[in-house]
C-alpha cells in the first residue's frame, strides 16, 4: 500500500487555551477530517515565524492547506483604513499572518500543491500583491449577506464557475451551490492568479493560477467558502479534497 500524502495545515492562535490558559492552537476538526477522508494525513503547523522551520515543514510535506479564521491585518494590503471600516476588522494575529506569508513563499519556492480556504484565499491574494475588500456589507453595493454563520453547514447561494477551471472540471457544472461565512473578500487580484468562481453580486469566490502562470505550482485552488463543512453531505466538495490529495501523491522527488 502506498503511503498517504502528508498535508500541512495552518491553525489559528487562541490567546487563552484550555491548558493553563496558555496561547494555544485552534483548528476546527472539519479540516483534518476532510483530509483523512480524502486519503491524506493531516499535520498541523504551529504559528511560528521561523523561516527555517517553515522551509523544513514544507520540504517534508506533500501539500499545504491554508484554513479559515480571523481577518488578515489591513496594514499588509492597505496604507490607510477609515475608522468606519477599521471597526469591522477582527483583532490582529500577527504571528499567524507572518507564518502564513512565509509558508506561501515556501510553497511557491518548493512547488507544492496548495488548497486555500476562506481566509486562506485572502492571505494568498495578499501574499501575491493583491488587496482585500475590508467589509463586504460596507463596500459592495447590493451585496448578498455573505456572513451566514447561522447556516455554515448549508448551501446559501450559488457561484458561477469559469469554464475549464479545476472547480468546473470537478463539479461538471457551470454553477455551484456554496455556504458563506465571511465578511471580507478578494479585492484587487494578486499576481499569478485568476478568478474562477464569482457570486451573483460579483464577490470573488474562487481563485486558481492564471494561464500565464501554469506550471508554477502543480495544483492550486483557493475558495472563499468552506468545503470542509460540506464534504460529508455533498459529493462535489469531497471530490475537491480528493483532487487535492491526489495532486499531493508523490510522483517524483521535486527540486527544492
Amino acid at each position: 500500500m502506498k503511503p498517504r500524502p502528508l498535508i500541512l495545515i495552518t491553525p489559528c492562535a487562541e490567546r487563552k487555551g484550555v491548558e493553563f490558559l496558555d496561547t494555544s492552537l485552534s483548528l476546527s476538526d472539519r479540516y483534518p477530517r476532510a483530509i483523512v477522508a480524502a486519503g491524506g494525513v493531516p499535520w498541523v503547523l504551529p504559528c511560528l515565524s521561523s523561516e527555517n522551520l517553515v522551509a523544513e515543514a514544507v520540504r517534508r510535506c506533500e501539500g499545504v492547506m491554508l484554513t479559515g479564521g480571523d481577518d488578515v491585518q489591513p496594514k499588509l494590503y492597505v496604507n490607510h483604513l477609515p475608522p468606519k471600516l477599521k471597526r469591522t476588522v477582527s483583532p490582529a494575529d500577527p504571528a499567524r499572518d507572518w507564518s502564513e506569508l512565509l509558508l506561501i513563499r515556501e510553497v511557491f519556492r518548493q512547488r507544492k500543491p496548495l488548497l486555500a480556504i476562506c481566509r486562506g484565499q485572502q492571505i494568498l491574494n495578499v501574499a501575491l500583491g493583491g488587496t482585500l475588500i475590508v467589509d463586504i456589507a460596507a463596500q459592495v453595493p447590493g451585496a448578498l449577506n455573505h456572513s451566514r454563520l447561522d447556516r455554515k453547514d448549508k448551501i446559501v447561494h450559488k457561484v458561477a464557475l469559469t469554464p475549464g477551471s479545476i472547480l468546473n472540471k470537478i463539479s461538471g457544472k457551470q454553477t455551484l451551490g456554496v455556504n458563506s461565512s465571511h465578511h471580507q473578500a478578494v479585492g484587487r487580484l494578486g499576481g499569478l492568479l485568476c478568478v474562477t468562481a464569482v457570486s451573483p453580486d460579483g464577490v470573488v469566490e474562487g481563485l486558481e493560477l492564471a494561464e500565464a502562470a501554469a506550471g508554477v505550482l502543480p495544483w492550486v485552488v483557493a475558495v472563499q467558502f468552506h468545503p470542509e463543512r460540506l464534504f460529508e453531505t455533498h459529493d462535489v466538495f469531497f471530490e475537491l479534497f480528493r483532487g487535492f490529495t491526489r495532486a499531493c501523491e508523490p510522483k517524483r522527488k521535486r527540486p527544492v
